[in-house]
């Protein structure tokens, strides 16, 4: 089915896409609980390497990338399932939104104008709310290229969640042959509001399911991080990572430090943090690089974003089966979320996450790969 899908009637009947040559292979993957149909896209370069997206969340469902041997392996967390996606309550691969990370309480003021999110986060808001953006069925859309690509749309109407405005978001998923997997988000409104996407892949360097990160080694151009309160909403304070646990302005291994005895530690029980990247926002710069010893993986995290959130899967509590039935604990995957600031729409001091109508939301991240 998988090459017949690659172009002619099949594809036709079944996808929303031109036919051009050679755009990416799609599969039939389920179907909504509305009767949606569910595709799985599988994007590839000539050097071996492998993403699979779905239209279900705009989720990137697997990434394979090569290690020092030529060895390939999956390198992010999740299910083999459409229904697991569907029944998860983690964010495993998936495209986050309206607003990713937390907004305090629940609520927000734009323009005068005073709003009530759904909260599902203790008294929080958290990435989009009960329903955010990774349970949504999208429209997707295979680009031939070169090089290849898969374009998801959705349309959140005005009140999901409780965010004002009918909000467009295209996400486009593009695999180069410099073995970079680079993600672009755009987004326009009928009515002003806020708006934070993000990708909120696990990523296990040495293959998903295989054992803790705390030995990847990170570096991240951050001067400055966002220390937080009790319910991880940020202070204000945009404190200085020198001197703390919190830095990596040099190559640090993850479990170096995150057992130290340090107030922002305990309260995270590990790295759950906003770091006020160095670069000028708005322009694609360098966030953080990682690599992991064994198996000789390197990624490099590129972003026009001003932030990423750095997190260290302390509350994977292997509740989920993954792929192949296995098992996920604490600290099996680190995520690096690109975006704006945690709770943005209620600091007027954190860069704006507000867009208004007539104006386009636009941001990029690239994950590139190599092994030494």
């Amino acid at each position: 089915m998988t090459s017949l899908l690659r172009c002619g009637a099949l594809a036709a009947m079944l996808l929303p896409l031109a036919c051009a040559a050679n755009p990416p292979a799609a599969v039939h993957w389920g179907n909504a609980p509305g009767g949606d149909p569910i595709y799985l896209y599988t994007l590839a370069n000539a050097k071996g390497m492998e993403a699979k997206v779905t239209n279900f969340g705009a989720i990137l469902v697997s990434l394979k990338t090569a290690d020092r041997r030529g060895a390939f392996a999956d390198i992010v967390l999740g299910f083999d399932t459409f229904d697991a996606y569907l029944n998860t309550r983690r964010y495993f691969g998936a495209t986050v939104g309206r607003y990713a990370n937390r907004i305090a309480s629940g609520a927000f003021t734009l323009d005068g104008h005073a709003y009530t999110l759904a909260r599902n986060n203790g008294e929080n808001s958290l990435h989009g709310g009960v329903r955010g953006f990774h349970k949504e069925v999208w429209k997707g859309r295979a680009i031939a290229g070169p090089p290849p690509a898969v374009e998801f749309t959705y349309l959140s109407r005005d009140g999901e969640e409780g965010y004002p405005g009918n909000l467009t978001v295209t996400v486009r998923y593009t695999l180069t042959e410099s073995n970079e997997l680079r993600i672009d988000y755009t987004a326009s409104t009928d009515k002003p509001t806020v708006v934070n996407l993000t990708n909120h892949s696990f990523f296990n360097l040495a293959g998903e399911a295989s054992g803790d990160v705390l030995r990847h080694v990170v570096t991240i151009e951050a001067d400055r991080f966002t220390p937080v309160d009790a319910g991880l909403i940020p202070t204000g304070e945009l404190r200085s990572v020198a001197g703390t646990p919190f830095d990596f302005r040099q190559p640090t291994v993850i479990g170096a430090r995150i057992d130290a005895p340090e107030e922002q530690l305990r309260i995270a029980k590990g790295y759950d943090h906003n770091y006020v990247l160095n670069h000028a926002a708005g322009k694609l710069g360098f966030a953080a690089r990682i690599s992991e010893p064994e198996s000789g993986r390197i990624m490099e995290v590129l972003t026009t974003e001003p932030g990423m959130q750095f997190y260290t899967g302390q509350n994977l509590d292997g509740a989920d089966r993954g792929k192949g039935g296995r098992l996920y604990p604490p600290r099996s995957a680190f995520c690096v979320e690109t975006g704006h600031f945690p709770d943005s729409p209620n600091r007027p001091d954190f860069p704006t996450t507000a867009l208004r109508p007539g104006a386009r939301f636009r941001s990029t991240t690239v994950f590139r790969f190599a092994a030494r």
